[in-house]
């Protein structure tokens, strides 16, 4: 097979121009090839290219495979940038730690419409297939893993996928390319070394064609779920709200099989770590139908799941942040904490607050609303900012990471709910943008 056709034919179906083509570089055998191979499509299209290293710490050898990637990056004439990486290991095992760590450090460089390129082949698609089937996996879990995926506003990319590690090393051999051995590779307490070295080595030997089947079997999971996921869209639509919350009642009115793959589908949306069976029934049963006057909660590895007002919500896990406080200036950005966006007073001719009014004594942001008071813009009367969060329809755990512009000691707005009405106008803006 000819390795650099299968790899440029799968670049030119997802390259867009002007994007670069990263490569998440290891040093092993597979990221070595893509090496030589992303350096012969460099020349031949004009492409930006980037390799970037990855260094866990785990090896007593991982600062001489650094050493060795930047040497061959440097020698295809390709940019290489390394990433060192601390692993916190929490209730996860250290493999996941490593990938997320790995992945997470990988993102931060990317930018959108980017490749990132990785060098996974058919011998773990085998590994990834068995492993699903050993968990009791369903079709979603049992599609492996795809071609190419969204990976936040670039792509990734798996250009090998359908290529054997045989194949792999002998186009390596045939290159005189050298390559990094990691020796936890052959360590078969993981489960995947124990299918790689004990398994799949039984199954092929049987089965020559055995990875192809199971890239077909996983072909058909994906594009069954994929239907399955059209068919339902619009049932999803229909139950979501403009904060990402799920109706309760429209989702109860679907079957329960409906309700289970709606309810996982909302859960993929806000980038939620799947649940087992038992977790997904518990939300439906403890939180969903929990009595009216409770306030329950479900906890999940990465998040919460809370209900309020007949809606679902998935609540990821935040640092308390009511005690933070900054001034603010006019036409300045404040970044707020804890992953909370941005806010910016700015002067605008169709805004909806008075700069004069604002000018009379100092202006900051804080989170804490205990024991302030407002008369928001077309209400009759003065209350608590607690009674007007509950009248305003807002969840109780966001009541204290909704930013409060304080002018003095007057409360002139929250952003993004209302205006007190001694602020009101039409020269200033107020921006809170999430997005950070």
């Amino acid at each position: 097979m000819d390795l650099y056709h299968t790899f440029s034919t799968i670049i030119d179906r997802y390259y867009v121009s002007k994007s670069r083509v990263v490569l998440a570089f290891s040093g092993g055998v597979d990221s070595r090839v893509m090496l030589d191979l992303l350096a012969r499509y460099r020349n031949e299209n004009n492409v930006r290219c980037l390799a970037v290293h990855v260094h866990h710490g785990l090896s007593e050898n991982a600062d001489d495979w650094l050493n060795q990637c930047q040497s061959w990056a440097e020698q295809a004439n390709i940019e290489f940038v390394a990433e060192r990486v601390q692993l916190s290991i929490e209730g996860k095992s250290l493999e996941e730690c490593a990938r997320e760590a790995r992945y997470q450090a990988l993102s931060r460089h990317l930018n959108e419409h980017d490749l990132l390129l990785i060098g996974q082949h058919s011998d773990d698609q085998i590994e990834t297939f068995l492993l699903a089937l050993k968990r009791g996996s369903g079709p979603k879990g049992l599609s492996g893993m795809a071609e190419a995926m969204p990976f936040g506003n670039a792509t990734i990319i798996r250009p090998l996928l359908k290529i054997s590690r045989k194949s792999i090393e002998e186009y390596a051999s045939c290159h005189g390319l050298d390559w990094v051995e990691d020796e936890s590779n052959t360590d078969s307490r993981f489960d995947r070394n124990f299918i790689r070295h004990n398994i799949s080595p039984l199954l092929t030997g049987r089965w020559p064609h055995f990875a192809q089947a199971v890239n077909r079997s996983a072909e058909l999971c994906s594009e069954q779920e994929t239907l399955i996921e059209e068919l339902l869209q619009d049932k999803l639509n229909a139950a979501l709200s403009h904060d990402g919350s799920l109706d309760i009642e429209v989702i109860g009115l679907t079957s329960e099989l409906s309700r289970a793959r709606l309810i996982r589908m909302w859960l993929a949306n806000h980038k939620v770590r799947m649940p087992s069976r038992a977790h997904l029934s518990k939300i439906w049963l403890e939180v969903a139908l929990a009595k009216h006057d409770a306030n329950p909660i479900l906890n999940l590895p990465d998040a919460q799941i809370r209900r309020f007002s007949g809606r679902l919500y998935v609540v990821k896990h935040t640092e308390d942040i009511s005690h933070w406080h900054q001034g603010l200036h006019l036409n300045e950005r404040v970044v707020l904490p804890d992953h909370s966006g941005w806010l910016e007073l700015k002067t605008s001719d169709q805004g909806n607050l008075d700069q004069h009014a604002l000018m009379q004594a100092p202006l900051r942001v804080m989170f804490n609303p205990e024991g302030l008071s407002a008369h928001p813009a077309g209400r009759g009367h003065s209350r608590k900012l607690k009674k007007l969060f509950q009248e305003y329809g807002v969840p109780s755990w966001q009541r204290r990471r909704m930013p409060i512009l304080m002018c003095g000691e007057e409360v002139a707005a929250i952003a993004g709910l209302f205006i007190d009405y001694r602020f009101t106008g039409q020269d200033c803006e107020l921006i809170w943008d999430k997005s950070l």
